[in-house]
């Protein structure tokens, strides 16, 4: 079986879990959080429910790096479930893996062209534009794995500047931005019991800003020294995107409110109203964030469909290995191809909903497989793989029902699909 090659060091790992997850929420999350929360008339609320998503986060990430450090290999849960649980736990984690994240890709391409396309251009633009983006990145990752840790690295280091000189300008012009004076953070008040559902909801979508840490679990073949390297990247990664996620949503809260967060399509640029110039810098950095999440994104697919692809569960010319550059150059290809296709034909809105089904079944199977394992390979507490299953579940239960209908469709036809496929080869 051919191998990908080991090339990348702690860093690397660390810049390509930070531009998956940056991208993926700091410009969008917020907002539809604070009007999840709204009811509870609590700022504190939002904070709570991140501070819950954090800890959901948190829980994921030891169990995906307790069995990445076991398991160095491409593939992330699919592998691991496969390993501890059984081919269909694996395959579920995969499929859940594969289609949610595909769409994630779009929705982020589509992300990158709504802030890079100047308003009022036709929509047909825009879409040709998300769709470009994907194809400029796919070819990137095309010619090899460092590729991609290079332009993430620039990546990241373009966001990090600009959200600084924007959290700096916000505070600078606190009152200003919101209109009717600074917001007094001390306003903000614990949740009250009728509102937990809000929370939850709120917390369900805020965890997906820091979902991009899986994105180091599926490149476990390709970094150096994986026990060691897989673990302390996921964690540094996650730690550094905490601390920023929180800066963020204090410095909303203190200069929109929780009532002018919830009313913004782009809070971050009505934090910095009064500096038009800082406006420009936020709609650069939310293109330009939004492409590391989509280079990350393309990358961890990839990889989890090589893996598929290899056990036969996804068709077997997607684990072909490219000769020079030692990625899984038709897995990439594939992927980029279906990316191109949603962006130019579907509205995703309402298939981020599924989407995020598919996520919290991935890391649902992750805390079970971790949850199993003994001895040296065991690195944190049974109680923490324990909290994770639980909090996945039950957030996974806050989605839309329309959200949870659609999900469970799309597990059920690739389950079935792969019923056909072994019975058709036995």
């Amino acid at each position: 079986m051919e191998q990908l090659a080991r090339r990348l060091g702690t860093a690397d790992a660390v810049v390509i879990g930070l531009g998956a997850m940056i991208g993926a929420g700091v410009f969008a999350a917020f907002a539809p959080a604070a009007r999840a929360v709204l009811p509870t008339g609590a700022a504190g609320a939002l904070l709570v429910a991140l501070a819950l998503a954090a800890a959901v986060a948190y829980a994921n990430a030891t169990s995906s790096a307790q069995l990445a450090a076991q398991y160095p290999a491409s593939g992330g849960t699919y592998l691991y479930g496969r390993e501890r649980l059984g081919p269909w736990w694996g395959f579920v984690a995969g499929w859940g893996f594969v289609v949610g994240k595909t769409a994630s890709c779009a929705a982020m391409a589509l992300t990158f062209a709504a802030y890079a396309v100047p308003a009022g251009a036709p929509e047909p633009w825009r879409r040709l534009a998300a769709a470009l983006a994907v194809v400029a990145l796919a070819a990137a990752g095309y010619r090899g794995v460092t590729r991609t840790a290079r332009v993430a690295r620039w990546i990241v280091a373009s966001v990090l500047a600009a959200l600084a000189v924007t959290l700096v300008v916000a505070w600078a012009g606190r009152g200003v931005a919101a209109g009717s004076g600074p917001v007094p953070l001390t306003a903000a008040e614990p949740a009250t019991p009728g509102g937990w559902l809000g929370v939850l909801q709120a917390a369900g979508l805020l965890f997906f800003a820091f979902a991009g840490y899986a994105r180091v679990a599926t490149l476990g073949e390709e970094v150096r020294s994986p026990r060691r390297t897989i673990p302390r990247a996921i964690g540094i990664a996650l730690a550094i995107t905490v601390v920023l996620y929180a800066l963020v949503a204090v410095t909303l809260l203190a200069v929109l409110g929780l009532d002018g967060l919830a009313a913004s399509t782009a809070p971050l640029s009505d934090a910095v109203a009064h500096a038009p110039w800082a406006g420009v810098l936020v709609r650069a950095a939310a293109a330009v964030a939004s492409l590391g999440a989509l280079l990350a994104l393309l990358a961890g697919i990839s990889r989890t469909a090589l893996a598929m692809a290899r056990e036969r569960d996804l068709p077997r010319p997607l684990a072909a290995v490219h000769p020079r550059h030692r990625v899984p150059h038709h897995a990439e290809v594939a992927v980029a191809a279906v990316v191109v296709a949603l962006v130019l034909a579907v509205d995703l809105r309402g298939a981020i909903g599924f989407s995020s089904f598919g996520v919290l079944v991935y890391y649902l199977v992750a805390n079970v497989a971790a949850y199993t394992q003994t001895g040296a390979d065991r690195r944190f507490p049974r109680a923490l793989q324990a909290f994770g299953a639980a909090a996945c579940a039950a957030l996974c239960l806050t989605l839309p029902s329309t959200a949870v209908l659609a999900g469970l469709a799309v597990l059920a036809v690739g389950v079935a699909g792969r019923a056909v496929q072994l019975r058709l080869a036995g």
